[in-house]
């Protein structure tokens, strides 16, 4: 259709819908990112993957051997795709990474890390939370994080511990120091811990398209690593998130399970995808999309979601290249 000047009006060419690639947790993988990424790339139309949102579900530390390899490839995209958006959203396990190095916001209302250990100082003495160089002074979570747990199994799991509650053994070894050292803040690169203290605890977009049974629809998306809380207000969670606001002991919608599974009723009204890792599966139900295959065990794979087909891409895939 031409419009009155002789040109062709924008509203007659329908606007291809962005491409957004939501991938779950790496947890210390990286020749499972490398091959992950390497089948994206292969799989996705290069002009499409060349502008396409990616957004990382968080948890890139722990349980894996190469945490340090991993954070040095993820600082790399921006620079070698130029063209992309990244998103690289906190999981738990990053939030104490941070923690421990010393990069995470002062509380907002000017008191001291040590408030947030109150609560559950009963569980101190099994998870054998670390009192080296610096805890006075350190969140609740990096000293769980670079503590030694006392018992050896977990149940849940199915494996063994690896140092401590988070299994950050193999984070300490991949920079060069033992578990629960507290030269691992030396250790880490300046551009690492700039890389953890930038992460965002939440992320959202207005016009996400995403393939369903009645056709494309158009969405808003929320990134959070665990979900939202069911039995909180949406907007105090997001104005929350998005302050990095650190008083608190846990922050639920980072490590919570069943009570962030389901999208909250606040968000039900307008069609909105809340897309997750942290838990272990991949779980796609109705705009909820779960995607932590690998759950940080290395004989599972990491997987990714493409918008708007809903296609699954996994580190394993193997394609024609």
């Amino acid at each position: 259709m031409e419009g009155r000047n002789g040109g062709v009006e924008e509203h007659s060419i329908p606007r291809k819908p962005r491409l957004v690639c939501c991938i779950g947790d790496i947890h210390g993988f990286i020749t499972k990112l490398q091959n992950l990424w390497s089948n994206l790339e292969t799989l996705i139309d290069p002009v499409d993957f060349q502008t396409a949102l990616i957004i990382f579900l968080g948890d890139y530390c722990d349980r894996g051997p190469d945490t340090r390899e991993v954070i040095d490839f993820l600082i790399l995209l921006r620079s070698n795709y130029p063209n992309q958006s990244h998103v690289f959203l906190s999981g738990n396990h990053d939030f104490a990474f941070a923690a421990f190095v010393g990069v995470l916001p002062p509380p907002p209302d000017g008191s001291e890390f040590s408030e947030t250990w109150k609560e559950y100082t009963s569980s101190e003495e099994r998870e054998g939370w670390f009192k080296g160089d610096g805890y006075e002074k350190m969140h609740l979570q990096g000293r769980r994080w670079a503590g030694t747990i006392k018992v050896k199994f977990n149940v849940t799991k199915g494996t063994e511990y690896q140092g401590s509650i988070y299994d950050a053994g193999p984070t300490f070894e991949s920079y060069g120091v033992p578990h629960g050292s507290a030269d691992l803040v030396k250790a880490v690169p300046d551009e690492h811990k700039k890389f953890l203290a930038d992460m965002v605890w939440v992320h959202e977009e207005d016009d996400v398209c995403i393939q369903t049974e009645e056709g494309i629809k158009h969405c808003k998306l929320i990134a959070v690593h665990a979900g939202l809380e069911r039995d909180k207000a949406v907007d105090e969670q997001l104005k929350t998130l998005k302050a990095k606001d650190t008083r608190v002991p846990k922050v639920g919608p980072l490590s919570g399970r069943a009570s962030v599974w389901e999208i909250p009723k606040d968000l039900t009204e307008k069609p909105t995808i809340v897309v997750s890792g942290h838990h272990g599966k991949l779980h796609i139900e109705g705009l909820r999309l779960i995607i932590d295959e690998g759950g940080g065990l290395e004989q599972n794979p990491v997987a990714a979601v493409v918008l708007p087909s809903m296609r699954i891409v996994r580190d394993t895939d193997k394609l024609a290249k």
